[in-house]
């Protein structure tokens, strides 16, 4: 069994008090983003990721560093990473959210309002699972793509390689994966967990691991 522990919080204000927290190359991103709720969110994941972690290691906040850079271009725009621990951050909307665990994981949250036009349900769903929407009253359709959408979305941050794999070769039932076109994501060795972040919001969590996933959801205030 592998404990996987997951948090939600909702975007914090860009105060000092947690924009201290930002090491150097965190405060450039922050400062990048062109509106306030993306720059709260950014803020939100990295304070809520150096708070957890920081505990966990016996480290304060301002202590916890990650290495952001990416794989391609060497900037510092990539998955955040720390040695010892895997974790992934995810934000939508007034949702931000941190899982923690031991394996690879990917976390994702989607705001289930948004529109969901036919040309992107094509672009992230295959045919089998398109035919499993049909059926479904305009609502019920939107919620569930978004469902779909989280829980493929969690799969390929698991793997780091992000939309380098595409959706269509990602097949699902329900929240689990049952066949895969791409070699970073085997069935057998692949867990899928819905969550809850709340009223309007759709998440799903994913790890890399051959065993039972256990877990659990807190709400986080700093």
């Amino acid at each position: 069994m592998i404990e996987c522990a997951v948090w939600w919080a909702e975007p914090l204000p860009n105060e000092p008090r947690y924009l201290d927290l930002l090491d150097s190359p965190e405060r450039g991103r922050h400062g990048a983003y062109r509106q306030e709720i993306d720059r709260r969110r950014f803020l939100t994941g990295r304070v809520l990721a150096k708070t957890i972690l920081g505990e966990r290691l016996g480290l304060a906040p301002g202590s916890v560093t990650f290495d952001a850079t990416c794989e391609d271009c060497g900037k510092p725009h990539g998955k955040p990473r720390l040695a010892g621990v895997e974790f992934s951050i995810s934000h939508s909307g007034d949702r931000v959210g941190l899982a923690v665990t031991s394996v690879p994981v990917g976390l994702d949250v989607e705001t289930d309002s948004r529109r969901a036009d036919d040309s992107l349900i094509a672009y992230a769903l295959n045919e089998t699972e398109r035919q499993a929407l049909a059926p479904l009253s305009t609502q019920e359709r939107i919620s569930t793509f978004f469902q779909y959408w989280t829980r493929k979305e969690a799969l390929m941050k698991a793997t780091g390689r992000g939309l380098k794999i595409p959706l269509q070769s990602i097949t699902l039932s329900g929240a689990e994966l049952i066949a895969s076109g791409h070699e970073a994501l085997d069935p057998a060795t692949t867990r899928l967990a819905d969550l809850d972040p709340g009223e309007g919001y759709r998440g799903a969590v994913a790890a890399l691991t051959a065993d039972e996933l256990k877990i659990t959801e807190t709400w986080w205030t700093p």
